[in-house]
């Protein structure tokens, strides 16, 4: 089967990524065949394609050496646009070949007629927390926590995250004793251990901005462009407003998950709200500025109003995190911005605060990438029943796989195209589930 050839990788489109149906796939519909031509890994690009990171990846071991081929046959393949019974070939990190058929060749994997899709792509989850704080004040040693959280992901199919990091703290003498500074060290650990070869996928840096802070201003500045740090989301929890409009959710929230008493928590929203009236502006500034000077994508956070969004989009925000209405959700739209929501809103059929269910965006056509936000397995179980949803499940996959590659610029990955990186995953259906059958980084099998 011939090879289709592919033009190079020219970084992220400039502005919002675009709306468009993805393009259908080019692809031979003969027989998967061996061949004999070679394609050399691809580098693990940052997001934006920063030059400083565009380089192979010293820390991959598939990128070691040239790897054995691997076929998958007899599997429904889902595609940008479309879904197929084929195969599909995987040699040196990349997809070097696709077909139609259900023919299994020698030495091929059989399938068995379970889906393959891209390895799915994570842009903002809380997962790593749980692990580095199991219980409240209990403190986990960090480098058993990271693995734990790499092989949590890699099991339930995700093979790009982008692990969420606050920045911005408040000293001891708040009400939460809780918020201090953790960001820089925790991600100097995380890299550390994928230098190591430590991390069985992909991992980069979403710092979340806390603007109702103390220490925002230092704490960005103790990152660069050296730190894989691909998103920069722009995060303002004053009491009142966005996710919390309704303080009674926030009381609920707050005190339950950190037992503050009701003067603790009268206490903790003066001062949230004395904090954005103070250095909220200038902290927004200083997040929009560090974000270009990491090469990261700008993201908002719990835009409510249509005002908001547009504020948003004046800022340069490629994509909106959990929007909390239809108004703002209908916003994002009308300027170019891709909507994100959480997967357990999605699942659970509304949102724990009160805010506008997922589902409803869905039906609007106002949803184009879903993340597992605190609940990792739910980032698959959210696309396959979006897909129902939709009766489109290669609609449905898009939105944990090329919709998030899209939306902060890693244009290798996302897609089952020749040419891009061999990040995949099988699952069988079982009662609506999805459960996973294998898992491969670069073309190897790492789940």
């Amino acid at each position: 089967m011939p090879h289709q050839s592919r033009a190079p990788d020219r970084g992220p489109a400039k502005g919002p990524p675009p709306r468009q149906s993805a393009p259908r796939a080019e692809r031979s519909r003969s027989r998967i065949a061996s061949s004999s031509s070679c394609h050399p890994d691809r580098t693990d690009l940052s997001p934006r394609c920063d030059s400083r990171l565009r380089r192979a990846d010293p820390h991959s071991k598939t990128a070691e050496s040239p790897m054995a081929e691997t076929i998958l046959a007899n599997a429904v393949l889902i595609l940008p646009d479309e879904t197929i019974s084929g195969a599909i070939v995987l040699r040196d990190g990349e997809i070097v070949d696709i077909g139609e058929g259900r023919s299994v060749p020698q030495g091929a994997v059989n399938c068995e007629g379970d889906l393959v899709m891209p390895g799915l792509i994570e842009l903002h989850t809380d997962n790593l927390e749980r692990h580095i704080e199991p219980r409240p004040r209990v403190n986990w040693p960090h480098a058993a926590a990271i693995i734990a959280h790499d092989a949590e992901l890699c099991s339930v199919g995700i093979t790009t995250v982008f692990d969420a990091l606050r920045v911005g703290s408040i000293g001891a003498s708040g009400a939460r004793g809780d918020y201090r500074e953790y960001a820089r060290d925790l991600a100097t650990e995380i890299l550390d251990m994928r230098a190591k070869e430590a991390l069985r996928i992909s991992h980069y840096i979403h710092l979340r901005a806390e603007t109702c802070s103390e220490t925002l201003l230092e704490e960005l500045e103790k990152f660069g462009p050296e730190d894989r740090v691909g998103i920069v989301s722009l995060m303002d929890h004053t009491p009142g407003e966005r996710q919390f409009r309704d303080l009674s959710k926030l009381r609920d929230y707050v005190c339950g998950k950190h037992g503050l008493s009701e003067a603790q928590f009268d206490e903790h929203v003066a001062s949230q709200i004395a904090l954005k009236e103070r250095l909220g502006t200038a902290h927004e500034v200083a997040s929009v500025e560090a974000a270009r000077r990491y090469g990261a994508v700008l993201a908002s956070h719990d835009d409510t109003t249509a005002a908001q969004v547009a504020h948003s989009a004046a800022k340069g925000v490629q994509f909106a995190e959990f929007p909390t209405t239809i108004e703002a959700a209908a916003a994002c739209r009308m300027l170019g911005i891709a909507v994100m929501m959480g997967a357990p809103n999605l699942i659970r059929g509304g949102s724990h605060s009160g805010n506008v269910a997922a589902h409803e965006l869905a039906e609007r056509d106002l949803l184009d990438i879903v993340s597992s936000d605190y609940v990792p397995s739910a980032l698959l179980s959210s696309a396959l029943l979006l897909g129902d949803l939709w009766g489109d499940m290669a609609r449905g996959i898009r939105t944990v796989t090329d919709a998030p590659a899209r939306a902060v610029g890693l244009h290798d990955r996302g897609r089952l195209e020749v040419g891009k990186r061999a990040d995949l995953i099988r699952v069988k259906r079982v009662n609506g589930a999805g459960m996973l059958h294998g898992v491969w980084v670069k073309g190897a099998r790492v789940g």
